[in-house]
This record gives C-alpha cells, sequence and structure tokens, in this order.
C-alpha cells in the first residue's frame, strides 16, 4: 500500500532507534538528488521497498532490540512532520540567528549545528536525535540553508556554522526563489491502511512503519529489504591514496624518525597538500568559470568585463600569490623525504596576502552579482547549471569556490598551529611559525572588519532598495549614510500570531531606529511595505509582557502589568511570547509583537536594550539626579519646587504643604532628629509650613523672600520660615498678596527684581507687578538693617509697580531687559512697562511667518534670548520651534524645529534647550535644532 502525508488519527507515537549517529558525510538522499533541488524525499513507489539509512560511512543500523520513543508520547508535533515545507517553515521563524566566530572569521545570522538539531527535535516532538538530524539534512539538501563554508551537510555539533540561503533584494527575488523545501519525509509519514498498527506487522513493504515493526516482533529484514549503501558524499571525504606522509616514503624514513617527528611531518605534508587542492581549485575558477565568460556571448559585451570583475573580483591575484606558495612548498616537499622547515617559505610569501583582504571584503557584492544575473539571464543559468555538472566542479556550486579564500585564509593558523605544536624548541619553525600565525590572525581581523562593513553596506543599500511606504509618510532613515548599521532583525507577529488578521513582520533594528517592514510581492518581485512609522530608539520602549485587560473596567480601558523575572518565564502558548512596543511622543502608537520564542524575545529585549544604553551613554548631556524617591507618595505630590542656596536646598510645594530637602554637609541648617540621611545622599523632606493645596513656590534671593499660591491665594513669607529650628515665630507671619491669582512669576526688567502677579480669564487677564525692594533679608543683616527698619512683614519688601490688562486669556509671562512679554491665545503679545503700550511680538508684514499667523490656533510656551545672538529670540510653540529678531521678522529662515513630543514647558541651558512633556524631556541644541538626548519618565511635569 502507498503512502500517504496526512497525519495519524492516533498521533505521532512510533517508534525508531538508531543507535549511532550519522556522521557528517552520510547522505539521506537517493544519488540523484542532486539533479533536482526541488524533488521530494520519498524515492518512487518503486524504490520503496528498499530503505536506506547509512550510518558511520557504509554501515546500515538496524535495532534489534525494543526501539526508543522517537516521536514522544502523548505530545504532539507542532507540523505535521511529514511535510517538509511545514518543517522549514516551523524551523525558520524558531531559529534564533546571531553573528558568530569560526576559525577567526565572523559570520552574521549564523546557528550551530547543535541548535538546528534541537529545534528540529521540539518541532516534531522527538527525543531521537539521528531521527532529528535526517529531517534537517533533507533541508539542507534542497539547499534551505547551508554550511558557511560550504563544505559539509548538517553535523549535529555547536562548532558548525550554518547560514539560511540568502535571499537578494528587489527586482530579483520572485516568489520562485523564496520558495520552502518541499518534499515528504517518508520516515514520518503514516501508513493508510485500516489494519496497520504499531504491534501488526503491515502487509505492505513500502509501509514506513515496516522497520519498527520488524524490530517488535523480533522478525528478521527479508534480503533485497534493505541495502548497504554507501554515501556519494563519503566518497568525497576520504583520502586520496598517497595524501597521508607515511604512503609518500620509504619505510626506511619512516623508522628512522620518532613519533612526535612523524606527527611533524604529517602537519607538514597537509600544509603542503590542502595548499595544492587550493590552488587547484582557483584554478577551476579561472579555466572554468572566468575565461568561459570572457571569451563567449553568455553575458552581453557591454558589460561583460564589468561583471567578471564584480564576482570574481582579485581572486587571480590570490592565486598568483598561493600559487608560488604552493610551488615553494611542493620544491621543498620534493628535495627531502623529512622536511626540515616550513616558517621560512610563510615568513616570505604572508607578506603578500594582501588580495585575501581585498577578496574578502568584496565577496559578498560578487555573490550578489552572481545570484542576479542568474535568475535574469537565462543563458547564464544554463551555463552555471552546465558547469556545476563537470566532474572538475566535484558536485559543488559556485558560491562554494567564492569563499574559498577567505576559508583557506582562517585555515592556516589551524593547520600551522598544529605543525608548532610537535616542532621541538630549538628548532627554527619554533621562532618563525608563530611570527606567521601572528601576521595571518591580524590579516583575519581585517577581512572581519571589512567584510562587516561591506555586509552592512549592502545590505542597508539593499533594503533602502526594497522600502515602500504609504503615501504622505515617507521618512528618510538616512540608511546609506556612512557609519549606519543593521543591529538585529527577524520575525515577529502581530496580534498573537492568530486569527484572520494576524501577520508576519520583519522588524530590524538599526543603530538608530526600529522599522517593521510587511513582506508583500508585486509582480513576482519582494517589496517591504513599512508598517508602521519608525520609531527613534530614544523614543523607543519596549518590555516583555502585553498590557492584559481589567476585567473590572467596564470601560475597556487597560492596565499595565510591570516586567518581572518570574513573569517573563511564563510557558509558551500558541501565540508565542509577547513584546510590547510603544513610540513616545506626538505621533506615537503601542502594538504588541509575539516572539516564536522565549530565546527569540529574550534576543531582541537583550538587543535594543544595549543599544539604548549605548547611545545614552554616548549622547548624555543632563543626568538624572534623585532628589526624594518614595517619600511623596499617594495624594501627597509634589506639585511644584524651587531650590535656592546654589542648589544645596529644596523647596517642594505639596497637597499638603511646603517641605524643605537638603543636601547633607552642604546645608546651613543645623542636625534634626526628624531628618535621615537616604542612600542617595539627600536629606529627607521635612514639612516646614502647613498649607493645602500648593500649586506654585518661588524663593527670592538675597531678599530671603518664599512666595507660594495655593488655592488661588498668593502669599509670601521670609525664608527663615523655612528653619525647623525658629523658635520666635518672627519668620512665620504671613501677609497675603492676592487672593485670586492665576499663576506668578520672578524676574528681571528695566533693572528691577518683579513679580508679576497674573488674574486670568477666558476673555481677558489683568497683570500687576510688584517690585522687590533691595537690601530687605540680605545675607549679613539677619533680622536688622531695613528689614528692621521698615517692618517684620514679608510683603513690606513687595511694593506694587504697574499694573496693565491683556484682552485675551494669558498663559505665561516672559521677562526682557525692558519690556514684558505675555504669552496668550493671540501669540506673543510685548508690553512696554513705561507707557503700557501692547503690541503683537511677531510682524505681519514678515510672509514667512504665515504658517503661525495663520496657522491656527497654535500655543505660545516659551521665549529665550539666545546669548551672542546679537538681539535674536527662540520662540518656543507647543508644535515647533523658530527664532525671531527683535523687530519680529524671522531670523535663520531655514531653522525650525518641530517638536518630537506635546511640549507644556520649555527651559533653557545654554547651549541647549528643553523640552518637557509627560513621558520625556527632550534635549536639543540651540544652534543646529539637533535632537541630543531623549530623558524617558512617567508622569514628568516640570516644577522649578
Amino acid at each position: 500500500m502507498p503512502t500517504q502525508p496526512k497525519p495519524s488519527p492516533t498521533g505521532y507515537d512510533r517508534s525508531f532507534s538508531l543507535t549511532s549517529r550519522p556522521t557528517p558525510s552520510t547522505s539521506i538522499l537517493p544519488h540523484d538528488h542532486q539533479s533536482s533541488s526541488k524533488q521530494a524525499f520519498a524515492p518512487p513507489p518503486s524504490q520503496r521497498s528498499s530503505v536506506a539509512i547509512p550510518t558511520q560511512r557504509s554501515s546500515v543500523v538496524i535495532p534489534s532490540h525494543q526501539p526508543s520513543t522517537s516521536i514522544s508520547r502523548g505530545k504532539s508535533p507542532i507540523v505535521y512532520p511529514a511535510l517538509l515545507s511545514k518543517v522549514a517553515e516551523a524551523f525558520k521563524s524558531r531559529t534564533v540567528l546571531s553573528e558568530r566566530t569560526k576559525d577567526g572569521l565572523t559570520y552574521t545570522a549564523c546557528f550551530d549545528g547543535r541548535a538546528a538539531v534541537d529545534k528540529i527535535a521540539y518541532i516534531i516532538k522527538t527525543t531521537d536525535r539521528n531521527l532529528a538530524l535526517l529531517l534537517g539534512r533533507a533541508l539542507d539538501a534542497q539547499k534551505f540553508f547551508h554550511d558557511v563554508t560550504y563544505d559539509h551537510r548538517l553535523r549535529d555539533s555547536p562548532n558548525e556554522l550554518y547560514q539560511f540561503r540568502a535571499r537578494l533584494g528587489s527586482p530579483f527575488t520572485s516568489l520562485e526563489d523564496m520558495r520552502l523545501p518541499s518534499g515528504v519525509f517518508t520516515l514520518l509519514t503514516d501508513c493508510y491502511s485500516p489494519t496497520c498498527t504499531r504491534d501488526r506487522l503491515c502487509y505492505s513493504i513500502a509501509c514506513p512503519r515496516r522497520l519498527e515493526q520488524q524490530a517488535r516482533l523480533n522478525l528478521k529484514p527479508k534480503p533485497g529489504l534493505l541495502k548497504r549503501s554507501l554515501s556519494t558524499e563519503s566518497l568525497i571525504d576520504l583520502k586520496e591514496p598517497g595524501t597521508l606522509w607515511i604512503h609518500s616514503v620509504p619505510q626506511e624514513v619512516i623508522d628512522s624518525v620518532d613519533d612526535t617527528e612523524k606527527k611533524r611531518q604529517e602537519a607538514i605534508n597537509e600544509c603542503i597538500y590542502t595548499e595544492r587542492d587550493f590552488v587547484r581549485d582557483l584554478e577551476y575558477l579561472r579555466d572554468s568559470w572566468i575565461k568561459p565568460l570572457q571569451t563567449s556571448s553568455i553575458i552581453p559585451e557591454h558589460r561583460r568585463q564589468d561583471f567578471v570583475t564584480q564576482v570574481f573580483w582579485n581572486v587571480l591575484d590570490v592565486l598568483a600569490v598561493n600559487s608560488r606558495l604552493s610551488e615553494l612548498l611542493s620544491k621543498r616537499q620534493k628535495s627531502s623525504h623529512v622536511i626540515k622547515s616550513i616558517g621560512d617559505l610563510y615568513l616570505e610569501l604572508v607578506p603578500h596576502f594582501g588580495p585575501f583582504v581585498q577578496y574578502g571584503s568584496h565577496q559578498l557584492y560578487g555573490k550578489y552579482e552572481f545570484e542576479k544575473e542568474k535568475i535574469s539571464n537565462l543563458a547564464f543559468g544554463k551555463f552555471v547549471d552546465e558547469t556545476e555538472r563537470l566532474p572538475e566542479s566535484r558536485k559543488l556550486e559556485l558560491n562554494a569556490y567564492l569563499t574559498k579564500p577567505t576559508t583557506r585564509l582562517a585555515r592556516y593558523p589551524l593547520l600551522l598551529e598544529v605543525v608548532l605544536k610537535y616542532t621541538p624548541d630549538d628548532h627554527s619553525d619554533k621562532i618563525d611559525l608563530p611570527k606567521v600565525i601572528k601576521m595571518i590572525r591580524e590579516l583575519l581581523t581585517k577581512v572581519n572588519i571589512e567584510s562587516g562593513k561591506s555586509e552592512n553596506r549592502f545590505n542597508l543599500a539593499q533594503l533602502d532598495q526594497q522600502l515602500v511606504f504609504r503615501q504622505g509618510e515617507a521618512v528618510d532613515l538616512r540608511l546609506r549614510e556612512e557609519g549606519r548599521e543593521l543591529i538585529f532583525k527577524g520575525q515577529l507577529k502581530k496580534r498573537g500570531g492568530g486569527g484572520s488578521d494576524s501577520a508576519e513582520l520583519q522588524v530590524y533594528l538599526f543603530d538608530h531606529a526600529l522599522l517593521m517592514v510587511k513582506p508583500k510581492y508585486s509582480h513576482k518581485t519582494e517589496q517591504l511595505k513599512v508598517y508602521r512609522k519608525p520609531i527613534p530608539l530614544e523614543l523607543l520602549t519596549i518590555t516583555g509582557l502585553v498590557n492584559q485587560p481589567n476585567p473590572n473596567q467596564a470601560d475597556g480601558h487597560h492596565q499595565s502589568t510591570s516586567l518581572t523575572k518570574k513573569s517573563l518565564m511564563n510557558r509558551a502558548n500558541k501565540a508565542g511570547y509577547p513584546i510590547t512596543i510603544n513610540h513616545l511622543g506626538r505621533k506615537g502608537y503601542s502594538i504588541v509583537l509575539w516572539a516564536p520564542s522565549f530565546q527569540s524575545r529574550s534576543k531582541w529585549l537583550e538587543k535594543i536594550e544595549a543599544r539604548q544604553i549605548e547611545l545614552r551613554n554616548r549622547s548624555t548631556v543632563f543626568e538624572m539626579v534623585a532628589l526624594n524617591e518614595g517619600f511623596f507618595v499617594g495624594n501627597n505630590k509634589v506639585t511644584c519646587a524651587a531650590s535656592f542656596d546654589n542648589g544645596n536646598r529644596y523647596v517642594f510645594g505639596t497637597e499638603n504643604g511646603v517641605y524643605l530637602s537638603s543636601m547633607p554637609n552642604r546645608s546651613n541648617l543645623p542636625p534634626s532628629s526628624s531628618t535621615s540621611l537616604e542612600e542617595e545622599g539627600i536629606l529627607k523632606p521635612i514639612r516646614v509650613i502647613q498649607i493645602m493645596n500648593v500649586t506654585q513656590v518661588e524663593v527670592i534671593e538675597p531678599e530671603r523672600i518664599l512666595i507660594i499660591l495655593a488655592d488661588k491665594a498668593m502669599m509670601s513669607f521670609w525664608l527663615d520660615t523655612l528653619d525647623p529650628n525658629d523658635s520666635t515665630g518672627i519668620g512665620k507671619r504671613t501677609r497675603k498678596i492676592s487672593s485670586n491669582a492665576t499663576f506668578f512669576r520672578t524676574g528681571e526688567c528695566l533693572g528691577k527684581k518683579l513679580v508679576c502677579v497674573v488674574k486670568s480669564g477666558t476673555v481677558s487677564s489683568t497683570i500687576k507687578t510688584l517690585e522687590v525692594l533691595r537690601g530687605f533679608g540680605a545675607p549679613g543683616q539677619g533680622k536688622s538693617g531695613l528689614r528692621k527698619i521698615v517692618g517684620g512683614n514679608s510683603n513690606d519688601a513687595l511694593k506694587v509697580y504697574k499694573e496693565f490688562y491683556i484682552p485675551t486669556e494669558s498663559s505665561s509671562v516672559h521677562f526682557l531687559k525692558s519690556k514684558l512679554c505675555v504669552g496668550c491665545n493671540k501669540g506673543f503679545e510685548i508690553v512696554d512697562l513705561e507707557s503700557l503700550d501692547t503690541q503683537a511680538l511677531l510682524d505681519p508684514a514678515d510672509p514667512s511667518l504665515e504658517f503661525v499667523l495663520r496657522g491656527g490656533s497654535v500655543k505660545p510656551l516659551g521665549i529665550f534670548r539666545v546669548e551672542g545672538g546679537g538681539g535674536e529670540f527662540l520662540l518656543c510653540y507647543e508644535d515647533f520651534g523658530f527664532y525671531v529678531n527683535k523687530n519680529g521678522w524671522r531670523a535663520r529662515n531655514n531653522w525650525i524645529v518641530y517638536w518630537e513630543g506635546h511640549p507644556v514647558a520649555f527651559a533653557i541651558q545654554y547651549p541647549f534647550v528643553l523640552a518637557f512633556e509627560p513621558s520625556f524631556v527632550e534635549v536639543r541644541h540651540l544652534e543646529t535644532g539637533a535632537l541630543l538626548q531623549i530623558i524617558p519618565g512617567p508622569n514628568i511635569r516640570f516644577v522649578v
């Protein structure tokens, strides 16, 4: 009965036992599998009577005892294991790629053989690693992935590295090129005969359970059912007669040297014959590829030479150097049966190994040009197929030969170290070979650096070419900019990976942004449609948990779940492992993506966090200093704050009163039993004034006046009030300044220190200016001097100066040298305090200001004079900032900044401007407008 790839109703609980692991040289496909990479794994029905599973070269192991369970009983495979396409899809989505090093060369986006077998065993739920290895080799046979050096098939080893088949960028990638492996893995299919069971021999000799059934029933396989098969791949690995040193010299020579010298000669012999093989491989490239392409019309003449140059680069220069090296080594080998030294030859030639570095840096471009031409040029594709079938190719594709120069360079240290190991201490090679090895390792370092740069530039250029933005949402990611770097990439699912609206997203982590794209095919070519707006890393927050809906909330709001170590270890589910991505700012959004495995999610979190830390360390302009932590909680939140005494003391206004905090050892306050040092080195805040709903505080120095706004009542205190040890009560006398104030501001104008009290309504505002009399409470005077003469109330130091009216709602007051600038709904209004005349700051005659004057409701938030700017001012609105001159005309016409967030306040610390919004602080350079730093945080408020 023929087999059919459909799931068994009873599950996959059959048993297999391969008692010895297949070596990497084992082939598991029929011998003609090389001719078609799309051939199904199952042999034709006529051949299914014989099943060959070669292990340890030509041996076939048939379990004669009770076999172990290969498909774990009670555990269903993630996909039907007999269908290669399903296994391939699951394997690729769950494989975590990383940068690894082998033999001194760095390979990107790779995985090791042990991890591959682990993943396949997990997918098909088997405990039999041999079975998982066989299934992996079925994928390998269709070029789904390959050894990084193209030398061998999949091996169950952590030291062997593999990469998935390279994908070319649009417009050269077609749907056909991206096809997954296809075929049926007969060992894991089910017989659909209704009478076939695990404990009863099936009547069909083609039943995939037959070996297991015979083993269970202790039956011997009938002659002809099982064959010994020596794999073709194994033959390639067999050494040719005479390649060993002991086979190439007379017996008397062998007997004349000790065991250590025999090993040394064998190591030298390996250096010589592998060098000869390498030169032969390069000659194959020259004779079978380069010359035919240069002399035939396969490639159009106008681009023929350029194509050959791009694909093969300077491989002939490498051949010239290594031909000379091989010639010198062979000459020395022929001169004596026992070679005395080889270090001097390498010392002579290795300084000329520069072409290796040049070739390695260009190798990726050559591979790209080759694959592109093979897809677009049918004649060239035919030439490739014919050439790769030649006996000289040894059944290796061209890519295998194109990698040989770099892999050969990496082999030199390994080969020479073996020679060095068996070289006597008094030998000249003991001095020469370490020098050679050091020189070659330096070349390998250069190859890694240059090839890494080339690969990064190549990948970014291809990606930039493929990106497609939605109309009106194009963003210049500057992917071709020098120094740009692709740090990590991988596939993540959106919306839990289930339902009709789920989709696979390709996510890219650059050194400056995170990009999410959705692969689409248009006219059989791949495009990468940008799924959501790219996120600058400074505006990215990411956690490993999704916000779960609170069932107790009827309005559907979500309650944030904190990220904990325990929750990170939650079990895998069908949806995967969630990653919550938040884009801060005015154009921000939040999205939940799902990683296929816990390891994949951890890798994403680790890579993003590491890059963000690196960015913060590199661009830190302002550092965070904790003034208090864990004290103002609950309803006692800080609403405002002010510093004095050169920043050594802080006043905090809260809903429950005014608090004082001081720096230890720098405060003028005496020690208090009610205070204690926190770990940050800040004294615990003490409530010094009991007053409710404080919204604004300000300290005027050196007059030592404290002004407080609470419940719209504005009051003044002497600074002595903040001394908890003041027992006289004089300083605690309070005087109300205003009973209906919206806010107040302090500053200097016309050479006077002023306090502006603003009563703002929806249609008008009244602003009263108070002058601070100089000399009140000045340091050294204490409670004497002018304060003693005038009186004891703090309001005696405040004198009404001017009062004026503005027919609109006011939101801010700013002090210029001779005028006040009031921010209101109409924009910035300039008030002359001497004449009380009012006029708009911006001149409507300037056409370049139309975007502000006719831009609808744009709220002004700040104006700042630029130091050394020749009378220029920075105007900060809620959406943007720009410069004007003292006449109200636009300055620096090409200079404008659009804020990333929704700032509610601004501050200047020359040469930086800080924009405060609830989720982060934006720091920009005043001259260039460049974004220098993002300081994220929850519920940020500008309180000073």
